[in-house]
């Protein structure tokens, strides 16, 4: 892990995992998505209460809070295994 990343990671930890599921994940993540796939299906062709609507309204902030919880899951391997690298040099 580089120097930046490390401390990157270290000042996105300390804001807390909520924090950071929200933002980079549904926000970031999962919001995008939901625009990008809205002009790619069109879900909203019959209307913003279709059932096709209501299913890209449930899909996309879930898949963005799972992306979040993944993403956070990787990076804290990550951080901890260069914490204990950094504590052994």
């Amino acid at each position: 892990m580089k120097e930046n990343q490390f401390n990157k990671w270290g000042a996105a930890r300390a804001k807390g995992k909520v924090h950071f599921i929200l933002v980079r994940g549904v926000l970031s993540w999962g919001l995008p998505m939901f625009i990008f796939m809205a002009f790619i299906n069109k879900p909203f062709a019959d209307g913003f209460t279709s059932e096709a609507a209501i299913v890209h309204y449930i899909v996309w902030p879930i898949a963005g809070f799972l992306f979040g919880v993944f993403t956070w899951h990787m990076s804290e391997r990550l951080y901890k295994k260069e914490l204990t690298r950094r504590g052994n040099t």
